[in-house]
C-alpha cells in the first residue's frame, strides 16, 4: 500500500498567525500518526512563515513513523538543518527565495553535477533522497544518474486537468513512472492531490511508494475532523 505522509505546514501557518502554540504542532504530528498516517512531512522555508527551523528539531524527537523534510537544498541553512536531524528522507525542491509554493521540478539535465554533489552529501549521512521532478521522460532519465533514491512527481498539472480529462491528465505520469521503474527509482508524488483525484492517481501509477499531502488534507479536516480525514485519504490509496 502507498504510504500517506501528512504535510503539517498549514498547521504551523495557523499557529503563527496568532503567536503562541495553538494549535500545537507537535501534538498534531503525534495525532496524525495515531490516526493512521505513515509519515510526517515538513517544508521549512528561509522566512519561517510556517514551519520554523526549531520545529524540525522538536518534531524529530517525537515522530515515530517516517520523517520527511523537503525544501531548497541551495540554501545552506536547509542543508545544515537536515544533516543535524537526519530524517528518514529528504526531498529536494528547486524553490527560489520567497516562493509561495513549489511550482516546478528540477531540470535534472542542467543541474546534473550540482545534484550529484548535494545528493552525495545527504546519502553519506545515511538519508534517503528524493528529488522533485516534472513528468518528463528526459528529466526522469537524468534524475536516475544523480544518485537519488526516488523521484517525487510534481502533480499540479494532473490535478489541474483531472476534471477536464482524467485519462489525458494521468498519461504523462504513467509514462514517466514506467521510465523511473526501468531506471530503478522509487516513486513519490505530491502537490494538489485531494479526495477527488487521489484514488484515480494511485490506481494508475504502479509502485507508488508515498504521497505527501498537506493543504487539501488540512482543509478537509476543517469539515470532517482530522482523524476522519486521514482515514478518508488512506482509503483512496487502497488499490
Amino acid at each position: 500500500m502507498t504510504r500517506l505522509s501528512v504535510n503539517i505546514n498549514k498547521i504551523a501557518t495557523l499557529r503563527n498567525s496568532r503567536g503562541g502554540n495553538n494549535p500545537d504542532l507537535v501534538q498534531v504530528a503525534k495525532d496524525c500518526e495515531r490516526f493512521g498516517a505513515q509519515g510526517i512531512t515538513v517544508h521549512p522555508r528561509p522566512d519561517e512563515r510556517h514551519i520554523r527551523y526549531n520545529d524540525v528539531f522538536e518534531l524529530k524527537k517525537i515522530v515515530t513513523t517516517e520523517f520527511n523534510i523537503e525544501g531548497n537544498c541551495q540554501e545552506q541553512k536547509f542543508v545544515d538543518l537536515v544533516l543535524a536531524n537526519k530524517p528518514e528522507q529528504v526531498t529536494l525542491v528547486p524553490d527560489v527565495l520567497g516562493q509561495l509554493t513549489s511550482n516546478h521540478g528540477w531540470d535534472t539535465i542542467k543541474n546534473q553535477e550540482y545534484l550529484k554533489k548535494i545528493i552525495g552529501v545527504f546519502k553519506n549521512a545515511g538519508i534517503r533522497v528524493s528529488i522533485f521532478v516534472d513528468p518528463v521522460i528526459e528529466m526522469v532519465e537524468a534524475a536516475a544518474t544523480t544518485g537519488s533514491d526516488r523521484i517525487e512527481l510534481y502533480t499540479e498539472a494532473y490535478a489541474h486537468h483531472y476534471h477536464e480529462d482524467k485519462e489525458a491528465a494521468i498519461e504523462p505520469y504513467v509514462r514517466a513512472v514506467a521510465k523511473a521503474i526501468e531506471c530503478g527509482l522509487g516513486i513519490n508524488a505530491g502537490h494538489d492531490l485531494d479526495l477527488q483525484n487521489l484514488k484515480y492517481f494511485a490506481q494508475n501509477i504502479p509502485h507508488l511508494d508515498e504521497v505527501s499531502i498537506g493543504h487539501a488534507l488540512i482543509s478537509d479536516a476543517l469539515y470532517y475532523g482530522l482523524e476522519n480525514t486521514i482515514q478518508m485519504y488512506l482509503r483512496q490509496l487502497v488499490k
